[in-house]
């Protein structure tokens, strides 16, 4: 009976601090919503809501998001398919895309500053390139990231790639759970 009782009680405590709008949390858990918040190195959140300005149909929370899901937050990944970098570039897309964030004069890929502002270029690019393609426009942004926007507009939406299906709802949710204040 002791034990309804305080299962009750703690029920209530939950209600009460949900209904009040208090984000109850523990270590980056928050209990409403059974998520973690994902935190951005604090390093990283004024290049990010800086390069966001490139893209504003992309936001700052989807960017890093994206960065979150390429690499983890680390400037030197490299994937086994050959993308490198803290946004995950392909060579090829790379030097098509790339841009000098940091207006150091040096385009560098390993670069956090330089790889931020191209993956946000590169957004703004793919936004352009599937504006027509039927279906949700930041869905199709991401899926041309992935797997670029030829197979966007090839199957007039997120292509049916399991590997580019996950990687759209993976980023839509982690940006659901960034904080970048």
């Amino acid at each position: 009976m002791f034990r309804i009782a305080a299962v009750l009680a703690a029920v209530a405590v939950l209600v009460t601090v949900a209904a009040a709008g208090t984000l109850l949390s523990l270590g980056g858990v928050d209990f409403l919503r059974n998520s973690r918040v994902i935190a951005v190195p604090a390093d990283l959140k004024p290049v990010i809501l800086e390069a966001a300005q490139r893209c504003p149909v992309v936001p700052a929370s989807v960017l890093a998001a994206q960065l979150a899901s390429e690499s983890s937050w680390d400037p030197r990944a490299v994937s086994p398919a050959g993308a490198s970098g803290i946004a995950q570039f392909m060579p090829e897309v790379w030097d098509q895309y790339a841009v000098d964030g940091d207006g150091d004069g040096i385009i560098d890929i390993w670069n956090p500053v330089d790889a931020i502002h191209s993956a946000a270029e590169l957004n703004c690019v793919n936004a352009t390139l599937v504006a027509d393609v039927p279906g949700d426009r930041l869905n199709n942004i991401l899926a041309a990231y992935n797997a670029g926007f030829n197979q966007v507009v090839r199957y007039e939406g997120v292509p049916p790639f399991p590997e580019t299906q996950e990687y759209v709802e993976r980023v839509l949710s982690r940006a659901e759970r960034i904080q970048l204040d």
